[in-house]
């Protein structure tokens, strides 16, 4: 169980299994960022404090498999993508 309040989201998030900033649980439910009020859907960490999204850059990979990304800089909105029941 996570220690966040249903309907808010953390700090900061990341796709990646292998960093602190996990949660399975979160993506699964579907985790939306609105990067400078524009819709991004190939973002693969995000912090809203600090105010940067890392985005995947085309299909490039670096040595391990994983995705070459870029930092952007900018105002970050996460939303949850799911419906609430009811």
């Amino acid at each position: 169980m996570t220690d966040t309040v249903p309907g808010t989201l953390p700090d900061r998030l990341s796709s990646d299994p292998n960093s602190p900033f996990y949660d399975e649980e979160l993506l699964a439910r579907g985790v939306g960022i609105r990067f400078k009020g524009v819709e991004k859907t190939n973002v693969e960490e995000y912090c809203v404090s600090e105010g940067w999204v890392r985005v995947a850059v085309g299909k490039a990979k670096d040595r391990a498999g994983n995705p070459m990304t870029v930092k952007l800089k900018g105002a970050v909105e996460p939303y949850l993508q799911d419906k609430p029941e009811g």
